[in-house]
């Protein structure tokens, strides 16, 4: 994301040349589709959190570090990439949470979230929700990729790439108010999370200006391709 003079974000249409600082690879669905993929192979650096080491690796690959408790990883898996085990056995936070701090601890701020979505639907809602509190307690924007889409966190006024037939979905989360300006239908401060999904961008660019934080679901594909 670029910051502007006037301390507003341009958020860019995610493809398969986004250059990623890190990516957090989950322990959920394994991407499939062409974009997230490329992200993943393209990282300048790949933390897998705790289990998702396992299926990175069948898929060839190699991780720069493995971060969590640890505790459903083989033993014979441990031994042998004893060297990459970043192990954290505190419960209070998830690995997702444990291997964004280690990230940050890095110097990474530009953090991708591959692998974050799919299996179990309570984990996929709780990840969902963490980017926006990395957003508020971190002060980073992170981005999460799925086959499908990718989620974007912000806050007040910002401009966001796209293109006509874009389906974006925004979940309000503070706001009273949203204003947007390249949409199909008009947007407001929702009070339901289904209120603000399912809208469509009118051309390459859409804008939204609240007072508060939002969430920002835009498709890898226009409608008519769904």
């Amino acid at each position: 994301m670029e910051e502007n003079d006037d301390k507003t974000m341009n958020y860019p249409i995610i493809t398969k040349d986004y250059k990623a600082g890190a990516v957090i690879l989950a322990a959920g669905d394994y991407p499939k589709n062409e974009i997230p993929l490329c992200i993943l192979n393209n990282a300048e650096y790949v933390c897998c959190c705790d289990n998702a080491a396992v299926t990175y690796i069948k898929n060839g690959n190699i991780p720069d570090v493995i971060v969590g408790d640890c505790d459903s990883l083989p033993k014979e898996f441990k031994e042998k990439y004893s060297d990459k085990l970043k192990v954290e056995v505190e419960q209070e936070f998830n690995d997702l949470t444990k291997a964004t701090r280690f990230c940050i601890s890095k110097g990474y701020k530009d953090i991708v979230y591959i692998g974050a979505t799919g299996k179990r639907e309570d984990h996929t809602l709780g990840n969902i929700s963490l980017i926006v509190w990395y957003m508020q307690e971190f002060g980073i924007y992170p981005i999460m990729v799925t086959d499908y889409g990718y989620f974007v966190t912000a806050k007040g006024l910002n401009k966001f790439g796209s293109f006509k037939g874009q389906q974006v979905s925004i979940y309000n989360l503070d706001c009273k108010k949203i204003n947007g300006t390249g949409f199909d239908w008009p947007t407001y401060a929702y009070q339901w999370i289904w209120q603000g999904t399912l809208n469509q961008a009118t051309g390459n660019e859409f804008e939204l200006d609240a007072d508060g934080s939002y969430l920002v679901y835009r498709t890898f594909d226009a409608k008519d391709k769904l």
